[in-house]
């Protein structure tokens, strides 16, 4: 049905495709690369975190193939019961005794010898649902009643319950992620100074509301104030990143890893990226990621339908905003936020959901004129 509506070209947008197997396979080597110290010495196998990786790479790529296969529209037709099982799973993870705490977070519900993070699935659900609201809802946005605040409860009700494990990092993804949305579907820029004015507010509240978060502001401003407390970690990614220079110190001679950078493989994955392969495979790193958002903006423009182009958008911003963030973190830019590198970071759901996303992406470039 959905291919007598809409030519497609039966194939995905290779180009993606290819940048996408790129960043997996670099993720791959710098994974292993990062973390066989630290694997070997908790675990005794140099390849623990490898081989999990790889794992997650196999069920993401399964994923990914999966969603890139079924046309883009069925996920429209579901798209209320997807939200309402990541409301549900949001939920859920706050419960005592089905929540894990991790890192002082609650944001992990155990799955077998695994866990699962619900505030991944919502991102993706949000953005699926998102789409298809701006899609028949477009021509009221510009009603703050009508179009503008129903998406703002939806998004801030999210971020809501985001915030209560608590994920600022992820829950700041999300908001933003949507406001572009919302934005590119012609929301007043009024209302988004009267936003802007509130979320600075609301921003300062959830900073002064918890002492973790003040920490992590002085230790941005002044990180060797308390060198060996809050500002350890950007310290040890910086004296990574610094003596890199442009060709690095070779793939696998990081001397960070050697249990100065905590867990390299994670969130600071680009620093060791940085010690090891210098400027050079830094800017190369940042190319792929500005070549994927470039095929991902191309396929959002050239998408058939209001649907596909909101989806693509979600999808693309989402992708780009996490990777500023991350990178911004690694170099010094902005205070730590825990959020992961995607296609790059060691991870399950993080790197098991980018990959669907990217599934979606793919198969929305298969209609597109591109």
């Amino acid at each position: 049905m959905f291919r007598k509506l809409f030519k497609t070209r039966y194939a995905p947008d290779y180009t993606l495709l290819a940048v996408i197997v790129f960043l997996l396979l670099i993720g791959a080597v710098m994974v292993y690369s990062s973390s066989y110290v630290w694997a070997d010495y908790k675990y005794a196998d140099q390849f623990f975190y490898l081989k999990r990786q790889l794992l997650f790479c196999g069920i993401g790529i399964v994923g990914m193939l999966f969603f890139m296969a079924i046309p883009y529209s069925t996920w429209k037709q579901y798209s209320k019961v997807i939200l309402l099982v990541c409301f549900l799973l949001l939920l859920a993870v706050l419960i005592p005794g089905v929540g894990m705490v991790r890192g002082g977070a609650q944001s992990w519900i155990g799955v077998g010898a695994f866990s699962v993070q619900p505030s991944e699935f919502m991102k993706l659900g949000l953005i699926i649902f998102l789409a298809g609201y701006l899609s028949v809802q477009q021509k009221n946005i510009t009603s703050f009643k009508k179009g503008f605040f129903p998406s703002l409860v939806l998004v801030f009700t999210a971020f809501g319950l985001i915030m209560l494990q608590p994920d600022l990092g992820t829950g700041i993804v999300l908001v933003g992620t949507c406001m572009v949305m919302v934005y590119t579907a012609g929301a007043r820029l009024l209302h988004f100074f009267g936003l802007a004015g509130a979320g600075i507010v609301a921003l300062l509240l959830l900073i002064l509301s918890a002492p973790y978060r003040i920490s992590r502001i002085t230790a941005f401003i002044n990180p060797w104030e308390d060198p060996l407390g809050d500002g350890f970690q950007i310290i040890q990614s910086l004296y990574a990143i610094g003596p890199g220079g442009l060709m690095g110190l070779g793939l696998g001679e990081s001397i960070q890893k050697y249990f100065y950078l905590p867990e390299p493989q994670n969130d600071f994955i680009f620093a060791i990226i940085g010690e090891e392969l210098g400027f050079l495979g830094g800017t190369f790193v940042m190319g792929l990621f500005a070549l994927l958002f470039w095929r991902g903006m191309k396929t959002a423009l050239e998408a058939p339908d209001a649907y596909g182009r909101f989806l693509a958008l979600g999808i693309v911003s989402m992708l780009t905003i996490q990777v500023m963030i991350n990178i911004s973190v690694v170099i010094g830019l902005i205070p730590v936020t825990g959020i992961t590198l995607p296609f790059l970071s060691y991870g399950g759901s993080s790197l098991t959901l980018t990959l669907c996303s990217a599934g979606i992406l793919l198969n929305i470039s298969r209609y597109s004129k591109i």
